[in-house]
């Protein structure tokens, strides 16, 4: 249970609890959602504009940072399912029969496991946008520096190059979503 006898009275209920619980749930697995279909949907469009006749073969489309970010989308997809299918049952379970109210440690073990997959997550996208931002850095010093100018097009920065690094942002931003939510519900459950 997470009611501690004779705490002050500045300490939040139970209730409370469970309603920032299901509140913060929802909250997370909503902004996740969004900026995982944002990002899917700027990926798939760059991959797929990548494989028409004339792009570049080191576009940041086709690098390996697109598939460390895809690798990050996998485990923001299962944050997404933690704070679905763990968070919000949680509230629920705490604002219901006294029996079936989860052990704080196993509470502090679910927000510990949701806190590692969202810093996994972040670690493999951060890793994706420095990998994309390279490749842009290579392309951009060999535009051509003084008097000589390059003239292969595939060279050149294209506008679908920053939306790649705009997916990979958002799925950074999804990610630190979830970190900001399981740390929150720890914070109010050890209040």
């Amino acid at each position: 249970m997470l009611d501690k006898p004779g705490s002050s009275s500045l300490a939040p209920t139970l209730n409370e609890i469970a309603k920032t619980f299901r509140l913060t749930g929802w909250v997370s697995f909503w902004v996740q959602l969004v900026l995982t279909v944002i990002s899917s949907i700027i990926l798939i469009f760059a991959s797929a504009l990548s494989r028409t006749p004339g792009a570049g073969t080191n576009s940041p489309s086709t690098g390996i940072g697109v598939v460390v970010t895809v690798f990050g989308i996998v485990v923001l997809g299962f944050s997404m399912y933690w704070a679905l299918f763990r968070y919000i049952p949680i509230g629920r379970k705490l604002a219901g029969n006294p029996a079936a109210r989860p052990k704080k440690s196993d509470t502090v073990q679910v927000l510990r496991m949701g806190l590692i997959a969202s810093m996994v997550g972040t670690l493999l996208s951060l890793l994706g946008a420095e990998a994309t931002i390279g490749l842009l850095a290579a392309k951009a010093f060999s535009q051509g520096v003084g008097g000589f100018v390059n003239t292969d097009p595939s060279k050149f920065i294209q506008p679908l190059d920053i939306l790649v690094v705009q997916a990979s942002i958002n799925v950074i931003l999804a990610q630190f979503s979830g970190i900001s939510a399981s740390l929150w519900l720890l914070n109010r459950m050890n209040r």
